[in-house]
């Protein structure tokens, strides 16, 4: 009996007990469909996270105060450590393949216009902030370079301040009152929603010198570089040392690049969604349980039947094929349909709930897929040994 022969009849025997083999492929259906639902939401947040990091651009480099990694030094030696100062940022800013730096102070303080009032996040950050971290200005200006101007009390509002303290009405020139200080707005800042929760539109911007006096730093909070991407991050990172280093004396700071972060978000949301695969891989366990009861099942049914193909000439290879075959059909139903269902579910929410990230893991798909074949043979193998292997004259028997 050839191959072909032999899936045909293993078709027919399939579609003869249509409830029986729906209800043997359903197990792998829900599996599939789980795997394929769950990594979409994993494979969805993935993007989602590693958009929100890049959204400001891919050749950023963070310096923070203090060094992170361990020193063998005394505890003495480690406290000296000198605070990231503006004067550090203008410094970070000269080498050539910088090409802009920009310091950073965030806290949150009360916001009075007018009778209006309310509580926003402050960002002291210098006049390269557009360029550093991509955002437009929708109207008026930016602060000033802070080397010529580091008095001036001037601040940006973020598109949701401007909003919900002056309405439509221009506020350029008009004084607003942060904390217990008083500052002249020059521009508004367009709309750039939120990253990770943190929403950006509801911020006001003023020079860092300032915000360090508001909230009573003695240091920066770190210091943002914009580099050429016409060079590496390590010949980056070594300038800035050598820079850092005749200022401070140690080095008393550390280094972050984006690709660092970059690289250990990518890798800790990869194990997420191949940890949410998994759980999905639970259910074609289940399936394949499934499998392998009901094959054991049809073998003790069809006896008589395998007495008959072998009576009339078959081999128990040919037996063997025709039941794992059947095996075979039953998974690649299920695996089908699994994905069916599964593909349809995450299509009908990217539809539904357009704000909710979930992306087709097209890998995870195949691979499915092709386990729930595995399955399948692995599940009709046993059975199909033991239909081999009965003896014609007592098969017959039972008839």
């Amino acid at each position: 009996m050839s191959w072909l022969d032999t899936l045909m009849l293993a078709r027919t025997s399939v579609f003869s007990h249509k409830q029986r083999s729906l209800l043997t492929a359903l197990g792998l259906i829900i599996g599939i469909a789980a795997v394929v639902i769950l990594t979409a939401i994993g494979q969805g947040i993935h993007r989602f996270v590693l958009a929100e990091f890049t959204q400001f651009g891919t050749h950023l480099l963070a310096v923070f105060p203090g060094k992170t990694t361990t020193f063998g030094l005394s505890g003495a030696t480690i406290s000296t450590v000198r605070p990231l100062s503006v004067a550090d940022a203008v410094s970070l800013g000269r080498p050539d393949n910088v090409v802009a730096a920009m310091p950073l102070v965030q806290g949150n303080a009360r916001i009075e216009a007018g009778n209006r009032q309310r509580r926003a996040n402050v960002f002291g950050v210098g006049a390269a902030l557009p360029q550093v971290w991509q955002l437009g200005v929708a109207s008026g200006r930016f602060l000033p370079d802070s080397a010529d101007h580091a008095s001036r009390a001037f601040a940006v509002l973020g598109s949701k301040v401007y909003r919900e303290l002056y309405g439509r009405s221009s506020p350029l020139g008009q004084r607003l009152r942060i904390g217990n200080d008083r500052f002249r707005i020059v521009g508004v800042m367009e709309a750039k929603g939120q990253m990770l929760g943190f929403d950006l539109d509801d911020t006001v911007f003023v020079a860092a010198d300032k915000a360090m006096e508001m909230f009573d730093r003695q240091s920066l909070m770190e210091i943002d570089l914009l580099y050429s991407g016409e060079v590496s991050v390590a010949t980056v990172e070594q300038a800035i040392k050598r820079r850092l280093i005749a200022r401070h004396g140690s080095e008393d700071f550390t280094l972050v690049s984006q690709n660092q972060m970059l690289e250990k978000m990518d890798s800790v949301l990869g194990v997420l969604t191949m940890a949410v695969g998994a759980l999905g891989g639970i259910s074609l366990l289940v399936g394949s349980v499934g499998i392998l009861t009901i094959m054991t099942i049809a073998v003790s049914e069809r006896v008589g039947e395998i007495g008959l193909l072998r009576a009339i000439g078959a081999e128990r290879r040919t037996v063997f094929r025709l039941f794992l075959s059947e095996a075979l059909l039953l998974s690649m139903s299920g695996g089908l349909g699994g994905l069916a269902v599964g593909v349809g579910v995450v299509l009908a929410v990217r539809t539904l709930l357009p704000g909710l990230p979930v992306e087709l893991a097209w890998g995870y798909l195949i691979s499915a897929f092709f386990l729930s074949l595995a399955i399948g043979v692995a599940a009709g193998v046993v059975p199909a040994i033991r239909a081999a292997r009965l003896n014609p004259l007592r098969a017959l028997r039972t008839e």
